[in-house]
């Protein structure tokens, strides 16, 4: 008797068991389905316009508020055309500000051609030759209407004909505005300062690890340009306010 009642619970046991698995590839199978199903939130780019800032004055102000006025006032501030940026202020102090747009992102981004991402940055005057190059190329291609592949082609053939050069040192850019939207993931997430660097693993700066300020994108990493950009975030917007950092938590 016992022994039948053994046998019994190790059958019931094995049932379970295998109910347990059934359940557990049904689910992941939907997992899966329901992901390959999910549509790309952007997956091409939208029509030029919904890309532009029709109020050019606010469009200079929201590319100043990326840096304190004590830098952005004295800076060249370039605004976004039907074909690539022009410059609508000129600067004294070899810092130019701007206000990227999407396909800045990294190209494994979701949101590489999302319309609504406003990010305003002001370059230093290393990156104001190194960087600035890289957004004002591939910002005259996207606009140009090149797909994805076409511009990374044309990046790659840049690199390699010399034309986007290395970051040099000291490239650093200010990305502090209030303004800014970089995202539906993220929004206004924290003001930061991003460091421009040739292409490096995140060792090097000692990033992502506990206690270190210093931060780097692990999930998008897909970047043409021969950069690698550690952000490090700051604790006041450019307008001197307190700003919250629940974002890095």
């Amino acid at each position: 008797m016992e022994r039948d009642m053994h046998l019994v619970e190790k059958s019931h046991l094995r049932s379970n068991a295998m109910k347990a698995i059934v359940l557990a590839v049904i689910v992941g199978t939907a997992l899966r389905v329901g992901a390959q199903a999910r549509p790309e939130p952007y997956p091409q780019m939208a029509s030029v316009e919904e890309y532009l800032i029709k109020d050019q004055a606010a469009e200079i102000s929201m590319a100043r508020s990326a840096a304190p006025n004590t830098i952005s006032r004295d800076a060249t501030v370039l605004v976004l055309g039907k074909t690539g940026y022009e410059t609508a202020a000129e600067g004294k102090n070899g810092f130019t500000c701007l206000v990227e747009r999407s396909w800045m992102s990294p190209f494994d981004s979701p949101e590489f051609w999302n319309p609504k991402i406003r990010g305003p940055i002001c370059y230093n005057p290393a990156a104001v030759r190194t960087i600035l190059p890289y957004t004002v190329n591939r910002t005259k291609l996207a606009l140009a209407g090149l797909s994805k592949a076409q511009l990374r082609e044309k990046i790659t053939a840049a690199i390699a004909k010399n034309e986007l050069q290395l970051p040099e040192a000291g490239a650093m850019s200010y990305m502090m505005s209030k303004a800014g939207n970089l995202g539906d993931s993220v929004g206004h997430w924290c003001p930061h300062l991003m460091f421009h660097v040739p292409k490096t693993n995140d060792a090097s700066w000692g990033a992502d690890l506990e206690g270190s300020p210093v931060l780097f994108d692990n999930e998008h990493r897909d970047v043409p340009e021969p950069e690698t950009i550690f952000m490090v975030p700051v604790f006041h917007w450019s307008d001197g306010t307190a700003a919250p950092h629940e974002a890095l938590d």
